[in-house]
């Protein structure tokens, strides 16, 4: 739904901006990337993944299977112009989302055993480095990435649990970088941005149990976040 969604403001923007290629285009806010600073937010769309390495191979050691579920996200932008070519931009945001895991051990024979939900609400600071063409008429693509921290307000961290008879236990802050490429559409009031982004932990965000041979956590040796995300901003 997400993805057709995007679709469709795509079109809808291109549509909008696809008469202003001749010569007789009237350009939209033209002064809007003349400003030193620059205001807005943005919503959108999450699938939240990780990406799992074992200390193990063999039909004998646990493996992580993850079912990735639709979330949600929004934030501020705050943005400060370098040059021609390059903003800095500050995105503070609240992002939302679910995954599934299932383990694979042996000792694992029903669902219950097998199957651990994780939700997670995260608290994303991005520093980001937006490197954007030539404006034509009314349009721009760019590129843009950098690195961010989060902190994970459904954390059990601490809790005194183990992976088992609780939620799984993964870390409150996590580190990492994203990176995308979008288009910015110049409409007559506003500027409208749809962009597809990836977001990679650089940690590792598993919680070991304490029992050293447990079949949930002792073939791990690195579990990292991922997310897709499609953002739409409005500035």
């Amino acid at each position: 739904m997400k993805y057709r969604l995007f679709f469709l403001c795509l079109i809808t923007a291109s549509n909008m901006s696809w008469s202003q290629f001749n010569e007789d285009a009237v350009i939209n806010i033209p002064n809007d990337d003349k400003l030193p600073l620059n205001w807005g937010y943005f919503v959108g769309f999450n699938q939240l993944d990780y990406q799992t390495s074992y200390l193990r191979s063999g039909l004998e050691e646990t493996q992580i299977l993850v079912e990735k579920q639709s979330g949600f996200h929004v934030g501020l932008i705050g943005e400060m112009r370098l040059n021609n070519f390059l903003d800095l931009r500050l995105e503070p945001g609240f992002r939302s989302g679910k995954r599934n895991l299932i383990f694979r051990h042996p000792s694992l024979v029903t669902e219950s055993d097998s199957l651990r939900a994780i939700k997670s609400t995260f608290i994303d600071l991005p520093l980001l480095l937006k490197f954007s063409s030539n404006r034509i008429a009314n349009w721009r693509p760019f590129l843009i990435g950098g690195p961010y921290v989060s902190m994970n307000l459904s954390s059990n961290e601490d809790s005194i649990e183990d992976n088992y008879s609780g939620t799984f236990k993964t870390t409150t802050w996590n580190y990492g970088y994203q990176i995308g490429v979008g288009i910015d559409f110049y409409l007559p009031y506003f500027k409208f941005t749809p962009s597809l982004r990836g977001v990679f932990a650089l940690n590792d965000n598993a919680i070991r149990d304490a029992n050293p041979n447990s079949p949930w956590t002792a073939n791990i040796d690195k579990m990292q976040s991922r997310a897709l995300l499609l953002v739409f901003t409005f500035e």
